[in-house]
Order: structure tokens, then sequence, then C-alpha cells
């Protein structure tokens, strides 16, 4: 004669309780949502490009995945960042780093050439050369614990030639951006160019 074996509380092995299942599912959901939200406050953010001023790195439209300023605030040349200082603009504004803290930075507006400690910059990044002044005066150099910052597109980008916002206190940055997540429209042919999907350089 066959046997059942029991557990100690009289129910066969095996036999599944759907309220201990539901529990450990809700469990299990709630544990990742938690992750997500950290992951998403404290780690890493996605913010959308509005605007055309770092033409042609990024589209007006783009989505970028920012590191938060709390994992990453040792900014370098050429490093793409979010920033929002709300006496310049109430929304975030994305712009590269050109100089950090001690550089001073020059601009000869009738070549368009932008200098950094006397060196020419080589920036294969930008649209056009830099004509364009917004009222901040050259030679500066840039403060402790701030960075200088412009847009790939040059004379239609407000940045720190702005005299509004001139260079930039680091805990202004709400991080960098560090991934082309989904690209947006292209300004001219309306189409998304999914190669362009990848890490920002």
């Amino acid at each position: 004669m066959e046997e059942s074996i029991r557990n100690p509380s009289g129910d066969q092995t095996g036999k599944k309780d759907p309220v201990r299942d539901f529990f450990e599912w809700m469990q299990a959901l709630v544990s990742s949502v938690l992750v997500v939200v950290v992951l998403f406050t404290f780690v890493v953010r996605l913010i959308g490009v509005d605007g055309h001023s770092m033409l042609p790195t990024l589209q007006h439209g783009d989505r970028l995945l920012v590191l938060s300023s709390l994992l990453y605030h040792d900014y370098q040349y050429k490093d793409i960042v979010i920033l929002r200082k709300e006496t310049f603009d109430d929304n975030p504004i994305v712009k590269r780093v050109i100089a950090t803290e001690g550089q001073t930075v020059d601009i000869d507006f009738r070549s368009g050439i932008v200098y950094v400690d006397g060196l020419a910059l080589d920036e294969p990044y930008i649209n056009e050369l830099t004509y364009e002044e917004e009222g901040t005066s050259f030679p500066l150099t840039v403060p402790e614990g701030s960075i200088f910052v412009m847009g790939d597109n040059r004379n239609h980008s407000s940045d720190s030639r702005h005299s509004r916002l001139g260079t930039v206190d680091t805990r202004y940055v709400i991080g960098r951006a560090v991934f082309l997540l989904f690209p947006g429209p292209d300004s001219e042919t309306k189409e998304r160019e999914f190669s362009r999907v990848g890490v920002l350089a």
C-alpha cells in the first residue's frame, strides 16, 4: 500500500499554498519596484533633450541615460552634462564641459577658436566655429568647484558665454549623460537614426 508523506501540519508535501505564493510574489514585486525607484533616484536618470543647442551631437527629442552627480562629480573636458540653474533657466539644460576649475578660457570670436590654458581646442564635435559673444568677458579663469560649459551648436546656444550663466558651480549639475537610449527625429528629415544609439563621447 502506497503511503503519502505528510508534513507536521498534516498537509501533503508538494501541495501549493496559493496565499503564501501570492505574498511571495507581492514581496518580489515590491522589492523590484523599490530597486528601480532607488536606481532612478540616486544612480541614473532618463532625461530628454529639449532644443538644438547640442547639434550635431544631440538632436531635439533624444532620450539620454544620465549618471547621477551623486556618483559622478569629477567632471572632465568633453563630458556632456545636464545642469539646472533656475536663475538662468527653469528647465534643465544639456551642455559640454570645456574647462574645469583653475583653467583659463579665452575665445577669439573673429576666428571662432576656443582656447584653454593658451592652447586652441581641437573640437570635431561642434556644428560650427564660435563667433557669437553673449556678454561674458574673456579671458576667464574657472573658479574652484565650477565648470565652463558650451553647446556644440555654438552660434545657437546659450551657455557659459552668457553673462547670466557664466561658469557653473558643480552643485547645479544633475549628472553626466553617458548613453543615448532613444533618438529624437532628425531636424531635417524628421526620421529617427537608430544608428546613433550608444555611448556618448
